[in-house]
């Protein structure tokens, strides 16, 4: 059973598409050597910048015989579809079996392919691998025809049998013919050398100076950046994202620590960090005792005869024009709040579209204050501090930093506050009203920052709604069910007690009507006309037309409202089911009242869920489910409903009596415990009811002849049913 062994050797590859690249080379090779009928024993696929390796264990060396059986036209069709057949399936007439069918004798062909080499299989799969790879982007060069993600050099392609001897695969892919031989390190080992088996290979890459494994790479350069800074009292900053990255771009990772000159070192660490992220791919070195980054360690792809001096000096030099770039803007920033506060430099935003059915970032920053002010006392925050924060959490947007590296915006917005000279939560809600920005992000809890991050993240929501600009299928251009996942987790992270439903309302009221400014018209088509809302100084010569947005009555926002409530609604269950909670048990408590009440619908999923999962709960649901099936049959089957008026005095049996009795203990203590939202000791309390209710179907016939005695006894079901739905809609419940 030989070892197989490929590798595509090439120009550099973008570190960003090594790792999905080197898993579709395992993935389609695999999968055709399994079709055409080559089974193996395992499998492992790796990438360096300048190649593509897979090593396929334990493979036969042949594929098996493979025989099948074809059904063919019947025996009285034309000549010319008899021929096609034989053709296709390359038998003689006399070698087809006739069957009989229901509709008449059929011809049958019964057809053995032989087994094929291993070395034939895979030099033509190889090949048509090459030639499709799903590279995101790739290229030609000189004057062939094959695309690859960068000119592709050199194909090794060696089967190794179990006494060690390897084959070349014969096979030619655009001019380029596969042999046993590779290249090691760019610089410190270029030569050619051949190689027999995987174990070989690795091993003579190592020794070019070429480590195959992206793994290895990326331990090795954490550990030697981690014991560097170790030894000199600092701490690297920890990115993962980098590390991967910067593994991709090395072969042979050295690791060196440089000094990052005092000029910057007052600069904010995550602008440091950002920079060299961004223009150096430096990772960031801290000093734990003041949190200031002070050093930077640098991955080289060569070891330096020097140690390392001539490149640090060079990476110095370069770290120094970049820094002071970002000190510049740094510097500006600080010079404009200083003179124009926060606001001022926001006053740009109203030349910013944010979209044109939706207005400026300004109009969008009004909106966001208004909402803020709103939702403050519900978060405990002060209204005006919240409507402070929001009027200043986009300014950050109109500063040079934020312009270089958009993705400090927020932070930035911090810093820039704190030099304004705001505070009681504002600089930090400037920061956390973007938050969370994902589902491992970390949720605000301080008050103003919840505020202006709910108003931010509603309006973002209703707005796009009022404009009829939804997410569909996978595509979802404006980050909306982010957005909505946002508002849930800070509901849910903060115990948040409120409607959504009334800020949803609110959102796209103020979305679909805001005052326009001296210089702006908005055009809203109507039933065979457009009616023209102009603001007062606007003159034709200057008008600016806003858009043309969907006429919207009262219902239609009222539709919209609902609209977006059901897809915030299916946002959470999406959360809660990665949470563990059955769909099916959401559905249940989204029935209930008060379901844009976000916290107290999860406290009842939680408490139905971890209930239906103890005896009691099964005990709960099967007495629901067995009274509700009886009543509902006999509903159906008389067209009314049995909701009231159960008397005991009609009851005619013990069981009867106890179900009453206890049916009369549960309520009021089921009721309590609904009162004070102890779901659990709810459905504790209703699981009671099961042992009643089985004694009484063991003992009484519902459906007798009286017709008083069996709407009684219906209207004692009607009251075990009544009385489960008050904590769930136990009919979505499975089981």
């Amino acid at each position: 059973m030989p070892d197989l062994l490929i590798e595509l050797f090439s120009e550099e590859i973008p570190a960003r598409m090594q790792g999905r690249a080197a898993e579709d080379l395992r993935a389609r090779m695999t999968d055709a050597l399994g079709e055409a009928g080559l089974t193996y024993a395992g499998a492992a696929s790796f990438a360096t910048p300048r190649r593509l390796a897979l090593t396929v264990h334990g493979l036969l060396a042949e594929s098996p015989v493979r025989r099948e059986e074809r059904k063919g036209p019947r025996v009285d069709a034309p000549e010319k579809a008899i021929e096609g057949f034989l053709r296709g399936a390359g038998v003689a007439r006399e070698d087809l079996q006739i069957r009989d069918e229901k509709k008449g004798q059929v011809y049958y062909a019964s057809i053995t392919r032989p087994g094929r080499p291993a070395a034939e299989i895979v030099a033509e799969e190889l090949e048509k691998i090459i030639r499709s790879f799903p590279w995101p982007k790739s290229m030609r060069w000189g004057t062939g025809s094959l695309r690859w993600v960068r000119p592709l050099h050199s194909i090794l392609c060696i089967l190794t049998d179990d006494a060690g001897e390897a084959q070349v695969v014969d096979m030619e892919v655009d001019g380029i013919r596969a042999g046993n031989t590779t290249r090691g390190h760019r610089f410190m080992a270029p030569d050619a050398f051949s190689v027999t088996s995987f174990e070989d290979y690795a091993a003579k890459l190592k020794r070019a100076h070429v480590v195959l494994d992206a793994g290895e790479r990326t331990e090795a350069i954490w550990h030697d950046a981690s014991n560097q800074a170790f030894a000199g009292g600092y701490e690297v900053v920890e990115d993962r994202g980098l590390l991967s990255e910067v593994a991709g771009l090395v072969e042979w990772p050295v690791v060196l620590m440089g000094r990052i000159d005092d000029a910057f070192l007052d600069l904010p660490p995550e602008v440091l960090q950002t920079s060299m992220k961004e223009h150096q791919k430096f990772f960031s070195v801290r000093n734990p005792k003041t949190g200031r980054i002070e050093r930077f360690v640098t991955v080289a792809n060569i070891a330096p005869a020097d140690h390392g001096a001539t490149i640090l000096a060079g990476n110095q030099k370069v770290l120094a024009a970049r820094l002071s770039d970002a000190n510049f803007f740094w510097e500006n920033d600080l010079r404009t709040v200083r003179d124009k506060g926060l606001e001022g430099m926001g006053a740009g935003l109203e030349h910013v579209t944010f979209h044109s059915k939706l207005g400026t970032q300004a109009d969008r920053v009004a909106r966001i204050e208004a909402l803020a002010r709103e939702i403050a006392p519900l978060v405990d925050a002060k209204p005006d501090l919240a409507a402070e924060a929001a009027r200043v959490c986009k300014a950050d947007l109109q500063s040079e930093m934020v312009g270089e590296f958009p993705e400090l915006q927020g932070l930035m917005g911090r810093y820039y506050a704190e030099a304004a000279g705001h505070d009681d939560g504002v600089p930090e809600a400037c920061e956390e009203h973007y938050k969370p920005l994902g589902p491992s992000d970390a949720v605000p809890s301080a008050p103003v920052s919840v505020a202006v991050a709910l108003a931010d993240k509603i309006d973002t929501l209703t707005g796009f709604w009022a404009i009829d600009e939804k997410p569909t299928g996978s595509k979802d251009p404006y980050a909306l069910r982010r957005a909505a996942l946002g508002v849930i987790r800070l509901v849910l992270g903060n115990e948040l007690r409120q409607s959504l439903s009334v800020h949803v309302k609110w959102g796209v009221e103020k979305n679909w009507r805001r005052e326009l400014r001296d210089d702006e018209w908005l055009v809203e088509p109507g039933d065979g006309k457009a009616t023209i809302h102009a603001s007062p100084g606007a003159t034709k010569a200057g008008k600016k037309i806003l858009g043309y947005i969907p006429s919207l009555d009262g219902p239609s926002r009222d539709a919209i409202s609902a609209n977006l409530l059901t897809f915030l609604h299916d946002r959470l269950k999406v959360h809660l089911r990665d949470e563990g909670i059955r769909h099916d048990v959401i559905d249940a408590c989204l029935a209930m009242p008060g379901n844009d009440d976000l916290t107290l619908l999860v406290h009842r999923a939680t408490a139905l869920s971890d209930f239906l999962k103890t005896e009691d709960g099964e005990n709960l649901l099967q007495g629901f489910k067995r009274a509700n099936n009886i009543l509902t049959q006999a509903e159906e089957k008389d067209g009314v409903e049995y909701s009231f008026g159960a008397d005991v005095k009609f009851a005619e049996t013990d069981a009867e009596k106890a179900l009453f009795a206890a049916l009369d203990t549960a309520e009021p203590q089921i009721a309590a415990a609904l009162e004070q939202e102890d779901f659990a000791a709810a459905m504790r309390a209703m699981a009671g009811l099961r042992a009643p209710t089985d004694a009484f179907f063991d003992a009484v016939q519902v459906n007798v002849d009286s017709p008083v005695i069996r709407r009684n006894r219906l209207n004692l079901l009607s009251r075990i049913r009544t009385v489960c739905l008050q904590a769930a809609d136990l009919t979505r419940v499975e089981g």
